[in-house]
């Protein structure tokens, strides 16, 4: 079982839990599903699945609550409203979770990211918004337009700079040559049950699309119509890609 750790974030003014999986290795920071908590990996079999590369030390991963049911998942507000409360959460894990993920890691300065269905999402959104504190992000069927998401309202600068399916291709210049030669983003996806009812497989194309258009490190990996947008699928997926980026 791993160990949980409750960091304060004054974003929120609460505390938001980190369950620690393995001794040594590459950190990833990890994201459950819509509304999950810090000990669904573990209880999904996310961890078992990879429990080799925890082992003997070449991952160590850091599962994280989500935040969901207050932002993106709260339909009583109006999406400008979800995506400003998504960016409290964000404070705390820039603020709170990546330190604590370097100190415990030795000072490591590279924190990879992972996550699965929305938590999907929240790994492509950061590593492309602060590529340089994660240059690496594994996406498992996530959908990637916030928009999407029985949202409801006008949308304003939070919504936009939180919906890489609206930034990406307004990317340019310097800023746009620096993420090119910085972020590496795996997109994987079924093309089974729910994959097209959630968007992940229409969404994980348009956004490849997007980052192949703009020159951006990004690798599409469809998997068949048996796979369908599940935790069984999922562990498959983070089995046989985790070992190529540790």
């Amino acid at each position: 079982m791993g160990v949980r750790h409750e960091l304060y974030s004054p974003a929120i003014g609460a505390t938001g839990g980190v369950v620690v999986h393995g001794h040594w290795g590459r950190p990833f920071v990890c994201f459950p599903a819509e509304q999950g908590n810090a000990r669904d990996w573990e209880e999904r079999g996310m961890v078992a699945a990879v429990r080799d590369l925890l082992d003997t030390g070449r991952a160590k991963l850091y599962c994280v609550d989500s935040y969901d049911n207050v932002s993106w998942s709260n339909a009583s507000k109006p999406l400008e409203e979800r995506a400003i409360a998504h960016g409290r959460w964000e404070d705390w894990l820039l603020n709170q979770v990546v330190p604590f993920v370097r100190d415990d890691c030795g000072g490591t300065e590279e924190v990879a990211l992972a996550g699965v269905s929305m938590g999907a999402f929240h790994a492509a959104n950061l590593a492309l918004k602060h590529a340089h504190r994660f240059p690496l992000a594994i996406c498992l069927s996530g959908n990637y337009d916030p928009g999407a998401w029985n949202g409801w309202g006008e949308r304003g600068d939070a919504t936009y700079f939180n919906n890489p399916l609206d930034y990406v291709g307004r990317l340019e210049g310097g800023h746009l040559d620096w993420l090119r030669s910085q972020v590496n983003l795996l997109l994987v996806v079924g093309q089974g049950q729910w994959e097209d009812t959630t968007g992940a497989l229409e969404s994980s194309r348009r956004l490849a699309g997007l980052l192949w258009a703009k020159g951006l490190r990004c690798e599409l990996d469809l998997w068949g119509y048996d796979v369908p947008h599940d935790w069984p699928s999922w562990q498959r997926q983070l089995a046989h890609h985790l070992p190529r980026f540790c």
